[in-house]
């Protein structure tokens, strides 16, 4: 039977990614259905992010989009939209997933990323009743894969090894969507994606956080050498390879999506140090000064490297935005939205969130 994909759950979809992807599938002409974005806003759920989404398609536009606060541990108020609105997908971004945080509040995420992957997945569970037109895609991270040396990459079938309380909360949600497949038929789709970037980034990772610390004259922290090597993803590149996978992706596959750009993270500062100089005509030597090398964080992964042949392979897909076309996207994003930032950084978002939701 053919998937539904019309009434759309978007976990987290008030995040980076998710909004993104709520933005990419509100902006299909081909997808005619509904969105329900449920996040919990935490410290990095910022619904200015879909502002220009909600008067669009919101409770004042064509109502194709609809905003609700909750936490994904909420049984039983996830019970009540899943009825209310008739899901018949989910597709989950809801996590905690910042490293650094992981190892100074582990317990944070292993409440959202497993106990909140599994009480979503149940209540699904229970309301599809063993229907086979529906879909829980679950997204995660090549962290979930450990760490590589100089030569090779991860591939679907490379064992898991995480090496930090985040990646093991996400392997531990992996294995969760995996056996709900197995042992109960529900239809699942899997995505482990490289690293991201691009416009609605947390300021507090690394591409928007040097974009900012360069603006404000602060210093470039570089964690050890800086020889960290990521491979880099466009946001928008992610969310296509997403929808894909959800329409024509096999049931209780996971699929790999990489950028195909590996860089290390010193490389990548210099980069945006390129850009920022050309864009703002500041002196490269003095943005170059900047740059300060700190004490390596704990478990710091040497390199991830994403194999994205399954994907590109089966379905056809291949990211369209390259390094340098997605930094020179990114840089002038952040230049144009400097307000955005500010609002983030001064917990002004907060009250935004007040005055345009909370007294609905």
């Amino acid at each position: 039977m053919a998937r539904l994909l019309s009434r759309i759950l978007v976990s987290g979809g008030a995040g980076f990614i998710g909004s993104n992807f709520i933005r990419y599938l509100l902006g299909l002409p081909e997808f005619s259905g509904c969105v329900v974005n449920y996040d919990a806003l935490t410290y990095a759920g910022n619904l200015e992010n879909l502002a220009d989404i909600d008067s669009i398609h919101g409770k004042t536009g064509s109502r194709r989009y609809t905003f609700i606060q909750g936490d994904i541990c909420n049984r039983a108020y996830l019970e009540s939209v899943f009825k209310e609105y008739d899901i018949d997908t989910v597709v989950h971004f809801a996590a905690e997933s910042h490293v650094d945080r992981s190892i100074l509040s582990p317990g944070s995420f292993i409440r959202t990323n497993v106990l909140g992957t599994y009480t979503l997945l149940d209540v699904a569970r229970e309301s599809w009743k063993g229907r086979d037109d529906v879909l829980f895609h679950h997204i995660s991270t090549d962290e979930v894969f450990g760490s590589l040396d100089d030569s090779g990459h991860f591939t679907e079938a490379t064992p898991y090894a995480p090496r930090s309380p985040y990646s093991a909360s996400k392997a531990s949600s992996d294995h969760l969507v995996r056996s709900y497949h197995h042992t109960y038929g529900m239809p699942t789709t899997l995505t482990n994606c490289s690293n991201n970037y691009g416009p609605y980034q947390f300021p507090e990772k690394l591409i928007p956080f040097m974009i900012l610390n360069m603006l404000e004259g602060k210093p470039l922290p570089v964690y050890g050498d800086g020889k960290n090597i990521r491979d880099w993803l466009y946001v928008v590149d992610h969310n296509a390879a997403i929808w894909l996978v959800m329409n024509n992706g096999r049931k209780g596959e996971s699929y790999n999506i990489g950028g195909d750009e590996e860089l290390e993270n010193i490389r990548i500062l210099e980069r945006l140090i390129e850009l920022i100089a050309v864009k703002l005509d500041r002196d490269p030597a003095t943005l170059h000064a900047l740059i300060t090398y700190v004490k390596d964080r704990p478990g710091h992964d040497r390199r991830y490297a994403i194999d994205s042949s399954k994907l590109k392979r089966e379905l056809g897909w291949k990211p369209a935005i390259s390094l340098v076309q997605g930094l020179t996207i990114t840089v002038q994003w952040y230049l144009d939205n400097l307000e955005w930032c500010n609002h983030i950084r001064s917990g002004e978002y907060r009250t935004w969130l007040t005055r345009n939701y909370q007294n609905r």
